[in-house]
Parts: structure tokens; C-alpha cells; sequence
């Protein structure tokens, strides 16, 4: 069942109105999972990051031994086109994918140059800047490269993170705060994080064991031409518990402030999450800068 409303499919060389079927049973991406996906956001007519997620999407095929068959530039007029017939106020989830069509003699890797390929576009909206979300542990953990691969945007990582949401909704939360295989805290189940301590903001150090986002990347550029310190370090729960201020990177939403880790309350809206606030404002003035 789609996400959202108002869906377009790029396949095959055309756009088509509606939620078209594009793969088939025996493709090998409908039975052993070699699919990948990446996500661009519109909205307010702007499309902010957009090569850099079709970029994304053509390594995150290589990760998983998928010939990339569209280059990022072409990608990127693909999906303009089917932008245009949608209202400039739309808010538009944006999906190129690929997954595996044929594998080797055994059938488990991947055969080279076959490949499927699709654009999904769909309208949901944004989420109000006061929408706050709550976090709690999990008992699952992100896996590593050795044994899962973690360095691709592939959907045979999204049960984990499954799990993870059923079981923070259970205990009454919106997420996860999700631990590497150290115990050290990774990301959320759907977004990286980030804590602010005194002024001061924190997120997990890249150690492979998830994707540092590209709206997170943003972020920390954004922050640091503004003046705020931020740094990337090996970060506990503990950490969390004394925050001032804990907020979500991700693409569907751009910033979502946290309003509580388990026991731990935090104050969203007013005054109480000032760099919370600071940063979406500043994520919405860059992309109006980058208007095309």
C-alpha cells in the first residue's frame, strides 16, 4: 500500500499516472531483496539536495552489486519532468530506486548490466515545525558491514528498523534511539540525531554502522557557518538523558524536535529548544537560497 497520495511512476522511459507495478515475481529483487532506494524532498518549490540523493542512490546500487543505469544528472531531469505536473505548493516524497533483475548460475548474485530501475513521486506533506516525536531504547541493534550493508540505502535493512518502531510504539514512543554493536547510540530507527548540550551540539561519529544523512550533513554546515559548535563523537544514552535540546536529521521531515527519551522530558516550543528552532529555520532559508 503507497505512503501517500497523488502517484506518479517513472518507468520504462515514460511517467505514468498512478502507482504502477514494476517488478515481477521472479525478479531477483522481489526474492532475495536486492532493491535500493533513495529520497528527495519538494516543497514550497524547492527541490533542495536533489543531485546529491540521485548520486546516493547510483553508489548505494554498487554497494549492493547493481549495475547504476541512469547517471545522477539524468536522474535529476527525470524527476524535474515529473515534478512539473504537480502544484508548486505540492509536497512531494521523491524515490528513485533499482533492484536486481536476473542473478548468476546459483541465482544469488546479482548479473551485471541487469537491472530495473523507477521513479516514484507521491504527496505528503511536511510536518508542522512543532511536531515532536519521543524516543525510547530498543533491544535491536544497527549491524555492520561485515555482516549487512550498512554503506547502501537498501531496503533489506528496513525490517531491523521495523522491529525497532513496533517495539517503541508498544512502550507508548514515537522512535527508537537505536545502539551500534559497542552500545554506543547509532542513530533513531527512521533518522540520524542530534543532542544539544550548553549551546553546544552533538551527534554520533560516522563508524559505518549507519548512514550519515545528507540533510544531516546539511545541518552541520549550516550550524557551523552560523557560529554553533558541533561535534561528532562516540556518544552513550547517558548523553541523552542530559540534553538540552535532542532533534532528528532525515529527509522526509528535515528537522523533527524529540520531546522525550524515555523518562527524560524536554521542553519543545517557546523558548525551550532554541537550536532545535534555529536550525530548521536556517534548513528552510538555505533551500530558498538554492532555488533553481
Amino acid at each position: 500500500m503507497a505512503t501517500g497520495t497523488n502517484i506518479r511512476t517513472y518507468f520504462e522511459g515514460t511517467w505514468h499516472n498512478g502507482d504502477l507495478s514494476v517488478m515481477k515475481a521472479a525478479d531477483h529483487g522481489s526474492w532475495l531483496g536486492t532493491t535500493v532506494f533513495d529520497g528527495a524532498r519538494l516543497f514550497d518549490g524547492l527541490s533542495p539536495d536533489l543531485a546529491a540523493h540521485c548520486a546516493r542512490v547510483n553508489r548505494s546500487a554498487k554497494a549492493l552489486m547493481i549495475t547504476p543505469t541512469v547517471s545522477a544528472e539524468d536522474m535529476v531531469a527525470i524527476v524535474r519532468e515529473g515534478l512539473a505536473a504537480y502544484p508548486r505548493d505540492a509536497a512531494v516524497y521523491i524515490r528513485p530506486m533499482y533492484w536486481a533483475l536476473a542473478g548468476d548460475e546459483l541465482g544469488i548474485v546479482p548479473r551485471e548490466g541487469q537491472t530495473g530501475f523507477a521513479i516514484s513521486l507521491e504527496e505528503i506533506p511536511m510536518a508542522a515545525p512543532d511536531a515532536a516525536s519521543s524516543l525510547t531504547r530498543t533491544r535491536f541493534r544497527r549491524p555492520t558491514l561485515d555482516d549487512n550493508v550498512v554503506n547502501a540505502k537498501a531496503g533489506c535493512l528496513y525490517p531491523n528498523n521495523a522491529r525497532m518502531l513496533v517495539e517503541a510504539r508498544a512502550k507508548g514512543f514515537g522512535n527508537a534511539l537505536v545502539a551500534d554493536a559497542m552500545g554506543n547510540v547509532a542513530e533513531t530507527a527512521t533518522a540520524n540525531v542530534f543532542m544539544v548540550r550548553d549551546g553546544e551540539v552533538f551527534t554520533p561519529i560516522p563508524n559505518g554502522t549507519f548512514l550519515a544523512g545528507i540533510t544531516r550533513a546539511r545541518h552541520i554546515k549550516n550550524m557551523q557557518a552560523d557560529g554553533i559548535k558541533v561535534h561528532e563523537k562516540v556518544l552513550g544514552f547517558d548523553d541523552f538523558h542530559a540534553a538540552d535540546e535532542v532533534f532528528l536529521s532525515g529527509n522526509m521531515m528535515k528537522v523533527t524536535p524529540i520531546k522525550a527519551f524515555d523518562d527524560t522530558q524536554y521542553t519543545v516550543g517557546g523558548n525551550g529548544n532554541p537550536v532545535t528552532q534555529r536550525v530548521r529555520e536556517m534548513y528552510w532559508d538555505w533551500a530558498a537560497s538554492d532555488r533553481d
